[in-house]
């Protein structure tokens, strides 16, 4: 096998890995910022509704992240689809990555809501 293809392959997997946990850490992130938003919220001295638009904006950009996090999930699968076909027939591959259907499909509520106001 090419020497070259497997380093690729090898720098891809690393890579793929990484922008799936800045992904991560940009949901885990957002999710830290949301309770500190609602704990500050919680003061008797602040109205209940301030910083509701910010919770709104701050929610459609956690549903935005985990697309994000999804479609990495699609590009990982493909990638492995790729490996299996390349990496495989010449060398080691390592542990395949095996992702189930379900969560190649998995969509932000929003565009599930949005499908079935259409489907309606």
């Amino acid at each position: 096998m090419d020497n070259r293809i497997l380093a690729d392959a090898h720098n891809l997997k690393k890579l793929v890995r990484e922008a799936e946990a800045l992904a991560d850490e940009a949901i885990i992130a957002m999710a830290r910022l949301k309770q500190a938003m609602l704990s500050a919220r919680q003061n008797p001295l602040v109205e209940v509704s301030t910083g509701q638009r910010a919770l709104l904006r701050l929610t459609e950009a956690e549903s935005q992240a985990l697309a994000m996090s999804t479609s990495l999930l699609r590009v990982h699968d493909e990638l492995s689809k790729v490996a299996r076909t390349h990496v495989v027939a010449g060398g080691d591959p390592g542990d395949p990555t095996k992702i189930p259907p379900s969560d190649l499909d998995a969509m932000p509520v929003r565009q599930v809501r949005e499908r079935e106001r259409l489907q309606a």
